[in-house]
């Protein structure tokens, strides 16, 4: 009994805001690129949207029931979660991530701009107020996303990924972005490492060397951030006296993982740079 009404919780939240629509975790909107799923808020057009990219073998079914999802949808944001997939690459459920030497089906830039226009225009959803966040192989689409169109997204979050060797030389513009990483992480370590696939030069990038082209592409003058401070176990480093943009970095005791309390902080951080945003 206990699981079947845990059942009918989680129907519920799935549903989408239209029944007619599509949405939730068991009903994907369906667009020529490809798939995702989306949670909106009941009731009321969101003020915002999350779009968060899944990890390495993940699917967007499984973003749109977690902590983020469920936080988003409360503060009145709509929450996007696509599908990377690529059936006839090496790794089919993943990002089209550059410089990996890897082959995939098709550009994933794309693929998250059309789903943009389908969600702005099937379900109303705010195009210019957009945080892009991603974990893993996700974070790593994230970078790729702020670094060649920065102004994909009014914000950027990415989580224990950053940019894939070769690194770029620049980027386009300034970012706002928010990164996170775990020191004791061994899946992408800080520094990178190399993966072995036969016959093919694959090489995660340093996170510090990835910082450092966004605070050329910043206007950020000194290398140190302006500001550091400990919070908990949590240590912060703030780039916020640049050109243009922000960068914040967190680093945290952990491996490869979210922290429990992360999707909190990164909507806080999220509403900070909205409010901040002209009228």
């Amino acid at each position: 009994m206990r699981s079947l009404s845990a059942f009918f919780v989680l129907l519920a939240f799935s549903l989408p805001a239209c029944a007619s629509s599509c949405g939730g975790a068991f009903n994907a909107c369906v667009i020529d690129s490809g798939k995702y799923h989306i949670a909106l808020p009941e009731g009321r057009a969101p003020t915002a949207t999350v779009m968060y990219l899944h990890g390495l073998g993940g699917r967007g079914s499984g973003a749109v029931r977690g902590k983020l999802a469920r936080e988003s949808v409360k503060r009145g944001y709509a929450f996007i979660a696509p599908n990377g997939y690529h059936p006839d690459a090496d790794l089919p459920r993943n990002w089209a991530v550059r410089a990996d030497n890897f082959v995939y089906n098709g550009d994933d830039q794309t693929f998250l701009r059309d789903v943009m226009a389908d969600a702005a225009e099937r379900h109303g959803v705010p195009a210019d107020r957009l945080l892009l966040s991603g974990f893993s192989r996700g974070a790593s689409m994230t970078w790729d996303i702020a670094c060649e169109t920065p102004e994909f997204a009014t914000a950027y979050a990415p989580v224990a990924g950053a940019f894939w060797v070769t690194l770029p030389e620049r980027c386009n513009g300034p970012v706002t972005m928010l990164h996170t990483h775990g020191w004791r992480d061994r899946t992408i370590p800080l520094e990178g490492r190399r993966l072995f696939f036969p016959e093919k030069d694959v090489r995660q990038g340093d996170l510090f060397a990835s910082l450092k082209i966004l605070r050329e592409s910043n206007g950020c003058d000194a290398r140190q951030p302006e500001r550091t401070e400990i919070k908990g176990d949590r240590w912060w480093r703030h780039w916020t006296d640049c050109k243009a943009g922000r960068i914040d970095l967190v680093l945290h005791p952990g491996g490869h993982a979210l922290q429990d309390d992360w999707a909190d902080t990164a909507l806080d951080w999220f509403g900070e740079r909205l409010a901040e945003q002209p009228e």
